[in-house]
């Protein structure tokens, strides 16, 4: 078994729980509540940000120039490409990119990305890429799920295309490759990378939670006061 597969199949149970939240159900067939997606929307566009800096850094860690190339080759799509559809879809909703830009980071968000980007700077190369696999591979199964689970074509199909699509597919194909090539590399890292893939899809459950229930800071008594 490839070291990519033992590592998303120790974690079967909250792969599962991802596809079967709400979020993920609902967006499937059309019926997720548009503020929902809205905030998904925002706090995904500032995590892009974040995931896009993560590949950077992880490109200064590779030894091999191919590796180091292909990471900050993926940086540069995910701010080129991936952030354009959110900004397609921001535009739907009357939202333009200094909106996106301007929108504070929920409780969950900020967690996650500085999650990834401390590991990515701290941590060996292998530490890292077992962090941000469970983004790639968990949207692509997810992704899967809901085009199975769709019934016809409704507002929210364009997530599920991007998400199936051959280059995104070719882009998760990429990141595995590079986990079981660290594993086999280093295998003092291996418990490590589990522990990096646990916590960050601990945290993929928890941004679909955030979306859904439309996550915000509290705020003191006095807060409200000065708005």
């Amino acid at each position: 078994m490839r070291f990519s597969d033992h590592l998303v199949e120790t974690e079967a149970e909250l792969w599962t729980a991802q596809k079967n939240h709400s979020f993920v159900r609902e967006l499937a067939d059309g019926t997720l509540d548009e503020a929902a997606f809205r905030t998904w929307l925002e706090q995904d566009y500032r995590y892009l940000l974040d995931y896009a800096r993560t590949f950077a850094v992880l490109g200064t860690k590779a030894r091999e120039e191919a590796t180091m190339a292909h990471c900050f080759d993926v940086a540069g799509t995910i701010v080129a490409e991936e952030m354009e559809l959110h900004r397609e879809f921001a535009a739907e909703y009357g939202l333009t990119p200094d909106d996106l830009a301007a929108v504070e980071k929920a409780p969950t968000c900020v967690a996650y990305t500085n999650y990834l980007l401390r590991t990515a700077r701290e941590r060996p190369l292998g530490v890292g890429a077992a962090a941000i696999y469970p983004c790639g591979q968990g949207y692509l199964d997810i992704a899967e799920h809901m085009a199975e689970l769709a019934d016809g074509e409704h507002r929210y199909t364009p997530f599920i295309t991007k998400y199936t699509s051959d280059a995104f597919r070719e882009s998760v194909a990429w990141m595995r490759e590079l986990v079981d090539r660290c594993a086999e590399n280093d295998p003092s890292l291996h418990e490590e990378m589990e522990t990096a893939f646990r916590r960050s899809t601990q945290l993929e459950h928890a941004f679909w939670e955030m979306a859904y229930t439309e996550e915000s800071w509290p705020h003191t008594r006095q807060s409200r006061e000065d708005t």
